[in-house]
């Protein structure tokens, strides 16, 4: 997929304020400060499009750009951040599951995990609820220029250990890196197969 056209649309702490034109949406999370904001950069080629911070938690609202005039990639709040309430954290979790079981034309969720962290208990969880509640999800590792190839390995049998205790069969995994661009083709083309038999 070649992208032509990046439009900033709108962003929305309230469902009920979302995008009037329903196009397919793919929508990108992950725990805070696990490199979202430069993912959705690198894959759109703009520097600044999404606003990256040293600061975990920056994004609290629910970011929709429009793509080639086709589709929404949708830039998600992040969640697990420690530094803020536990109320917050709860309301947070609940404005996503919110987002994610009412969204009518949601195609699927890159669900970001740091590849340098062993798996974390939250995302875990997370990954368990889209199952339950059957939304297609992708496992997208972030940041695997941080670490060598043999603690990318170890790090990747971590997760297929983990996740097998409770599913049948793994989701799609990507692994990226925001600084080499590497996983990019891989997002865009899992996008554009997606969006032709829909």
């Amino acid at each position: 997929m070649k992208i032509t056209q990046t439009e900033f649309i709108q962003s929305t702490d309230s469902l009920v304020h979302l995008p009037k034109q329903q196009l397919p949406e793919f929508a990108f999370v992950g725990r805070s400060n696990v490199g979202k904001s430069s993912l959705i950069n690198m894959l759109l080629q703009r520097k600044n499009l999404a606003h990256t911070s040293q600061k975990p938690g920056k994004t609290r609202t629910i970011n929709h750009y429009k793509i080639n005039q086709q589709w929404y990639m949708v830039d998600l709040p992040g969640y697990g951040y420690a530094q803020t309430s536990k109320k917050e954290r709860k309301r947070m979790i609940q404005f996503l599951r919110d987002y994610m079981l009412q969204a009518p034309t949601l195609m699927n969720l890159f669900v970001l995990l740091d590849a340098r962290i062993i798996p974390q208990k939250s995302d875990l969880q997370f990954m368990e609820w889209l199952g339950v509640h059957e939304i297609p999800f992708t496992m997208v590792f972030t940041k695997i220029d941080k670490l060598s190839s043999s603690a990318l390995k170890k790090n990747m049998v971590r997760y297929r250990e983990e996740m097998l205790k409770s599913w049948e069969f793994l989701p799609p995994v990507i692994q990226t890196s925001s600084h080499s661009g590497q996983g990019r083709e891989e997002i865009l083309q899992y996008i554009e197969q997606i969006l032709e038999i829909s």
